[in-house]
């Protein structure tokens, strides 16, 4: 700002005129609009009113050309030297470097790469890029720590931690990972569901259930997490797993995922017609994934057909509902792959017979597709697997006019379902879950002595976390209760990640609940925690699109002690899906690029790229 402005004021930035601090008489700004307003006309109204004033604005004015002079001269100066490497700005520019490798998977290398380093060499010229070494040895290592000590700030007064666990193997070197997945409700923000990856170590060794359980427990006590705070721990159905688990003495649950994929196999998938039909249209898949040349062919089918251009799906094994991906796939490309057919030689042709079985095939599972969907969410929790087997058995009991063709489908796969999930009812992670979850509380067990007894267990915990509860420091505030405690405040709609799709799920579960509905009626309760029990349970589910931590969130002022149980059981997610995710990532880091990372590195790039966002906060 120029000098002369000690000695006027203007009203308004948009005035026309400034006013004289001396004599007080307007002088006009020059110009029609702010854009070309000047100086011009108050320098002169001080050359011919004011001269002593003047004086000192030539003297001012010319003491700040010199400073600026200097300035700009030992500015040069600097940027002709090199930043020190500890440095603020070579510091930063370095953290940075890091957060690009681990956020975008690059090779620690890249560093050391031409076009990297000429890129970097044109942004900031005073940066001295450091090697790769420094990199792994000092770089990744502090960032490391810093994500590390923030992830314990946030497990730091966190009483109920819920896990998730598996074992990887990689493809491009011999090299096995052994994970374990943190996951915990955060009542300080408004009942927020966190997860955060504590380990993927490299797992050595013979995998048996004892090697497993010294690895996991090493992992909690670096973390400073008592087994007293592990609520349960989710894994697959694997026997090592389970042997594990039992040797640790904490509680587990299997994949609920990969139990429904055990009962497509069994009751679907292992019938020789069936299996027999997916083979031929694998091998079909496979020829075109295989062949180029097949594929262009295919393409051009496609388009002299009018439909849209795409290639067909190949199922894997360990992948839940690739099966069902295929076959849609398949079902989708009948005329262009019919086409293909007419022309050129494929290893196998699919009978009009199996044509008919594979839609048949999508009609069936159609319902475990769209169930897996919902499960594999980032905020599914326990509390999902009793209504969904609920709502699956009767599903698939429920008999229609278009069942022509699918009925033995149907029985087989029901009686899979009754043999797997037989006893679900009667496991308490699931039954209090279930039961603290506002969508579904009691509505959803099909027997009344399961019902009584999964109430009986909720009791139980609800009076072990009053004792705990009152044992810690009391929140101020938290027994006071809003003007009418009987309603439950309604709580905006999420949401509902398969609207894409046609759902058939949706009707049977709001059928279930208005048949509960229907049937409650007032019960006589005696302890204080039955009673805050019981006015939960009797109250109206939300919706099914909800957030049932959001429902918490608000309601644990109402229902204080109930809501602490609720952070518990509900932070227990019913797949380990979250698991198959952290692979994925640990596939993109350890690949053919990077085939000869070693363990400790390659562990700490899977838990920065899973971890770091949450201290970015993207």
């Amino acid at each position: 700002m120029s000098a002369v402005w000690q000695y006027f004021t203007v009203d308004f930035p948009t005035s026309k005129t400034a006013k004289c601090n001396i004599c007080k008489e307007g002088i006009s700004r020059g110009g029609r609009n702010v854009a070309n307003f000047n100086t011009s006309n108050l320098i002169k109204h001080l050359k011919t009113r004011h001269t002593k004033e003047h004086d000192e604005f030539t003297k001012a004015k010319g003491k700040k050309k010199d400073e600026l002079q200097q300035q700009t001269l030992e500015t040069a100066f600097q940027r002709r030297d090199k930043f020190t490497k500890d440095s603020q700005k070579a510091t930063k520019i370095t953290d940075k470097i890091v957060e690009f490798i681990v956020l975008d998977d690059q090779p620690l290398s890249v560093v050391e790469n031409v076009g990297f380093r000429r890129l970097m060499e044109h942004l900031e010229p005073r940066y001295c890029l450091p090697g790769r070494k420094y990199i792994s040895e000092t770089a990744l290592p502090k960032l490391y720590e810093t994500v590390r000590e923030h992830i314990l700030c946030m497990l730091k007064d966190v009483h109920a931690i819920s896990f998730t666990t598996d074992i990887w193997s990689s493809d491009v070197c011999p090299m096995s990972l052994l994970s374990l997945t943190s996951h915990w409700v955060d009542r300080e923000s408004t009942f927020t569901p966190r997860s955060a990856v504590l380990h993927a170590n490299e797992f050595r060794g013979s995998h048996t259930g004892t090697s497993i359980a010294e690895a996991i427990e090493e992992m909690l006590v670096k973390w400073k997490i008592p087994k007293s705070n592990v609520h349960v721990v989710l894994r697959d159905n694997a026997s090592n797993m389970k042997k594990a688990m039992d040797e640790m003495d904490v509680a587990s649950l299997g994949c609920f995922a990969h139990t429904l994929q055990l009962v497509v196999h069994e009751g679907l998938l292992s019938q020789r017609s069936v299996s027999d039909a997916l083979a031929n249209g694998r091998k079909i898949v496979g020829h075109f994934k295989h062949s180029p040349l097949a594929t262009t062919r295919l393409e051009e089918i496609q388009k002299d057909l009018q439909m849209p251009t795409k290639r067909l799906h190949q199922d894997v094994a360990t992948r839940w509902n690739s099966t069902y991906y295929m076959v849609e796939s398949l079902l989708e490309q009948k005329r262009s792959i019919s086409a293909y057919g007419a022309d050129h030689d494929l290893p196998v042709t699919l009978t009009s017979y199996q044509w008919a079985l594979l839609e048949k095939i999508i009609i069936v599972l159609a319902p475990f597709e769209e169930l897996i969907r919902q499960i594999s969410s980032s905020t599914s929790s326990a509390a999902e697997v009793i209504p969904s087997v609920t709502v699956l058995k009767r599903l698939l009991a429920r008999e229609n006019e278009g069942d022509t063709g699918i009925k033995t489908m149907k029985t087989t796969l029901l009686e899979a379902v009754q043999k797997r999930f037989k006893t679900i009812e009667n496991e308490p992670l699931y039954a209090v879950a279930t039961l603290l979850d506002p969508r579904f509380k009691d509505r959803y067990f099909t027997g009344a002595d399961s019902n009584k007894n999964a109430k009986d267990a909720l009791t139980q915990e609800v009076e072990k976390m009053e004792a705990a509860l009152l044992s810690r420091t009391t929140p101020e505030g938290a027994e006071t209760v809003p003007e009418n405690p009987h309603k439950a405040p309604r709580l905006e709609a999420q949401p509902d990640s398969s609207s894409s799709r046609k759902s058939s799920l949706k009707g049977l579960f709001e059928e279930i609940l208005q048949e509960h509905d229907e049937e409650r009626g007032a019960s006589s309760t005696s302890t204080q925690v039955q009673n805050q029990i019981q006015t939960y349970l009797t109250e109206q589910t939300v919706p099914r699109s909800d957030s049932p931590f959001q429902y918490w969130g608000v309601n644990q002022i109402r229902f204080p002690t109930l809501a602490a149980t609720a952070a518990k059981f509900l932070c227990a997610p019913c797949t380990s899906v979250d698991s198959e995710r952290l692979f994925s990532v640990a596939s993109n880091i350890i690949d053919a690029r990077r085939n000869r990372l070693g363990g400790e590195r390659a562990e700490m790039l899977i838990f920065l790229k899973k971890n770091l966002p949450l201290l970015l906060k993207l």
